[in-house]
């Protein structure tokens, strides 16, 4: 069976036309099942002759609300959705003056390894599809009752782990006759796959993409970061120029910073350096607790010299304001769960 939600326009039309459909009959269905329709009788423009053939051959792939938590400080709300086959994972909405994010997950787990980060914790069970990316944007907007306006790609999973299927959500959720959320709305984040990087800056899609850094050197990355021994920090940077160079886009460098590993005035001097001339932003996101980690965040004031030393060097520095901290849904907190928890 066909999830029609994991399907790109184009091939959908292939679909409906060896149905023998016409071709005006995609923009029908696909604005339906991009834009929320759960049932096959809610396209009440599509005659039920079509319905029910098409219900033969596919399905629309849903997400069911297990668990939803509520953040008293700042109003986050953060999802335990429930997929077709009984895993779990977790999304959260965040209000901005700008309007509301919703941070998604690509993956049931990950299998990077991130030392700080609780999405790992139990390693990588399967990718999402690309329905099952777009249902969380789809189902979070529906309960919230708003209009989503920006999506940030840093819940559970990396990403270009998942690539062909977050290449295609990214599509689909752009498209006109969907969500039609811009492009420029989007951030991606990565933990560094040097060769996705590479694929990605050839799409040349003008999303924003998050690089997690995390260390200025490969001593400190290596040991909180086991793609590092992958991917070097050295190819790492090299392959951001290129993707810089390619899509004349801004990189925002992800750098969490954990108290007596990475956040001296040292590595922010060795952060610079290595960040020099290159077109990028440093999002610092002091570590956020983690139950099975000991990683723990410095002080406030250490946090604030650490940010003033990049800016004084001429970084463009900000420090990532905490969101949903009481229910457990800011950077790294979020995790995989399974039914039978």
């Amino acid at each position: 069976m066909i999830d029609l939600r994991s399907l790109e326009y184009r091939e959908l039309e292939e679909l409906l036309c060896e149905m023998g459909e016409p071709k005006f009959r995609t923009k029908q269905i696909f604005s339906w099942v991009m834009r929320g329709a759960e049932e096959f009788s809610e396209m009440t423009n599509i005659s039920k002759a079509t319905r029910e053939r098409l219900s033969e051959i596919s399905y629309i792939s849903k997400l069911k609300i297990k668990e939803k938590y509520i953040s008293r400080l700042d109003g986050t709300v953060k999802y335990l959705f429930e997929l077709d086959d009984g895993n779990c994972i977790e999304t959260v909405v965040m209000r901005y003056k700008h309007g509301l994010s919703v941070c998604i997950s690509s993956q049931v787990g990950c299998r990077m390894g991130c030392g700080f980060c609780a999405s790992t914790i139990g390693g990588l069970y399967r990718s999402l599809t690309a329905g099952e990316i777009l249902n969380q944007v789809i189902y979070a907007q529906k309960d919230v009752g708003e209009r989503i306006s920006n999506i940030v790609m840093m819940g559970i999973g990396e990403p270009l782990d998942n690539y062909d299927n977050v290449i295609k959500f990214l599509h689909n959720v752009n498209h006109p006759e969907g969500l039609n959320i811009g492009y420029r709305h989007i951030s991606l984040s990565t933990c560094g796959l040097v060769d996705k990087i590479y694929a990605l800056a050839e799409e040349n899609l003008p999303i924003t993409l998050s690089v997690s850094l995390h260390a200025p050197n490969n001593e400190i990355r290596d040991k909180i970061m086991p793609v590092n021994h992958k991917y070097p920090i050295e190819e790492l940077i090299e392959a951001c120029r290129k993707y810089i160079e390619k899509t004349t886009r801004r990189i925002s460098f992800e750098y969490s910073l954990i108290a007596g590993v990475n956040d001296s005035l040292k590595e922010a001097h060795e952060l610079c350096r290595l960040l020099s001339g290159m077109l990028c932003h440093i999002n610092l996101i002091p570590v956020n607790h983690v139950e099975e980690r000991s990683y723990h965040k410095g002080d406030a004031a250490g946090i604030r010299r650490f940010c003033e030393e990049l800016n004084r060097l001429g970084m463009n520095a900000t420090i990532r304001r905490e969101l949903g901290s009481d229910i457990s849904a800011s950077c790294g907190q979020l995790r995989k769960k399974l039914l039978d928890k």
